[in-house]
């Protein structure tokens, strides 16, 4: 961020009183290794170490509830997680998955709003948790994130954007592969260079995202590798050859 065959259930977490929080001591955290906390000053690294505070969730836990209050940044140290929707009728929907050096809880951070979505530990994960002061601070006081942090939301609303246009695709191979496609455009690769998808979401958790069924994906991931489109290697997928797939997304 392995995956859990499912999104849910999902376990409540401990109270944060109760949470199993390791001594900070005890945990060896390079901020610079996270994106958003790259370009700090020293002074500002070290206002930001002092003012973290580490949980530790284990599988299925919920790491963020929907509707609960914006009061922090978090940022994922170790582990996965999944950003999860639950519809009117109680169906979970994966939204996106969460990797190591990945931040969330921005949205109800700056608007002083409730949680839009809720957030579910897909393995054992390091969470590091930073108060909204301090966090509101930086947003106002520090050009590097401040610039880290409008290209994230930029990304964030054409991410979304092409996800509401995939879900609308009607046929459903085609839907799958857009979203292959749509995982290989965030790594960036160069033209014509195979793409590698580290910790390749479960066959479920891209069905629940994609509103298929998991015999579905499979299938159609079968199909793409008897053509030697892709490859799946353990948690990882590599698309080998991202022309032939961009193709089956236009449909020729």
């Amino acid at each position: 961020m392995t995956a859990t065959a499912k999104t849910a259930p999902a376990r409540r977490a401990p109270a944060d009183n109760d949470a199993a929080a390791p001594e900070e001591r005890q945990v060896q955290v390079h901020l610079r290794k996270i994106p958003l906390l790259a370009e700090l000053s020293d002074e500002e690294i070290i206002r930001v170490k002092q003012d973290l505070r580490y949980r530790q969730y284990s599988k299925r836990d919920i790491v963020l509830q929907k509707g609960g209050h914006g009061d922090g940044l978090m940022f994922l140290l170790s582990g996965q997680l999944q950003v999860i929707d639950v519809t009117e009728d109680g169906r979970a929907i994966g939204l996106r998955m969460l990797a190591p050096g990945d931040f969330f809880g921005e949205i109800a951070l700056i608007n002083n709003s409730t949680r839009s979505a809720s957030v579910v530990a897909m393995s054992d994960a390091l969470v590091a948790f930073l108060p909204a002061a301090t966090a509101m601070h930086l947003f106002a006081h520090s050009p590097s994130v401040a610039t880290h942090m409008l290209k994230h939301l930029a990304q964030k609303i054409q991410r979304d954007s092409e996800f509401r246009s995939l879900l609308s695709i009607n046929n459903t191979a085609k839907r799958i592969y857009t979203y292959l496609v749509l995982m290989q455009k965030n790594k960036q690769p160069e033209p014509g260079v195979p793409a590698v998808v580290e910790n390749l979401p479960t066959h479920q958790d891209i069905a629940n995202m994609i509103n298929t069924s998991r015999e579905t994906v499979t299938r159609a991931l079968t199909a793409l590798a008897q053509q030697g489109i892709v490859q799946k290697d353990a948690h990882r997928l590599i698309i080998v050859k991202p022309d032939a797939l961009q193709k089956l997304v236009q449909g020729s």
